[in-house]
């Protein structure tokens, strides 16, 4: 049986996302933002892993045999086409009722995928780890980050890969990922994310470091509002990611 370590759980923050947990794949409930996120952040975790396990992109499953978890991973946005990319697939989240909703989209869909009411400190208190551990837009919602980074490298095999996706702390992000898209556009409902709680590519990269991995890239993210689509982009002001590589 798991024991749960708060150290990295925020229950104010788990709170505000179970109140969702049956929106995850409504295309026009409050996870709306993230479906038009996904297809750019679908399409850089595949291409920057095909790259760094020599996979071709290319093929239907370019990643058979290899082990993917996904931290935080809500009602499995990312989850699914992990699975259908031909990764083993296991998905966390602290919200029993996002488990819940995550395992009964996929077992409408038919994909096999591993869902855990955990956290990180329960996977790595049993010794657990993946290939490849995608962090996505969970840093900027824990209290502690640089241990939350220091547990979830304990994760990641030997030369496996860590994707860490979250917002930058400027003006600019305050400007745009919490005023505009929350109370001017609202995309998001209203206190979905704090802005002091987001963080710097530097220190985020710093984290990450000193939890022993190596970074390997960092991209940055854009909405281009005349295509109404996202774009990776070398301005790293608002949305970025890092990707960082267990020695």
């Amino acid at each position: 049986m798991l024991t749960r370590s708060p150290s990295s759980v925020d229950a104010a923050e788990v709170e505000k996302f179970t109140r969702l947990a049956e929106q995850w794949w409504d295309h026009a409930g409050s996870f709306a933002p993230l479906h038009k996120f996904n297809p750019i952040r679908l399409q850089f975790i595949r291409d920057e892993t095909a790259e760094h396990f020599d996979r071709s992109a290319r093929t239907v499953r370019p990643f058979e045999g290899l082990s993917l978890l996904d931290l935080g991973c809500g009602g499995g946005l990312l989850a699914e086409p992990m699975a259908r990319l031909g990764f083993a697939v296991t998905g966390c989240d602290a919200s029993d009722e996002t488990i819940r909703a995550a395992t009964a989209h996929a077992e409408h869909s038919g994909l096999s995928i591993e869902y855990r009411c955990a956290t990180a400190e329960d996977l790595a208190a049993r010794g657990e780890a993946f290939d490849v551990v995608l962090n996505m837009e969970v840093v900027e919602h824990v209290p502690d980050v640089a241990e939350f980074l220091r547990t979830c490298a304990k994760l990641v095999r030997p030369r496996g890969l860590m994707f860490v996706a979250t917002i930058n702390k400027t003006l600019k992000s305050l400007a745009l990922a919490k005023l505009g898209a929350e109370y001017v556009l609202r995309w998001l409902p209203p206190g979905t994310h704090d802005w002091n709680r987001f963080i710097a590519p530097a220190r985020l990269k710093a984290a990450l470091e000193d939890a022993g991995l190596q970074v390997r890239t960092t991209q940055g993210m854009i909405f281009n509002p005349l295509t109404w689509n996202w774009e990776l982009s070398r301005d790293t002001d608002v949305n970025y990611a890092v990707v960082a590589t267990r020695p």
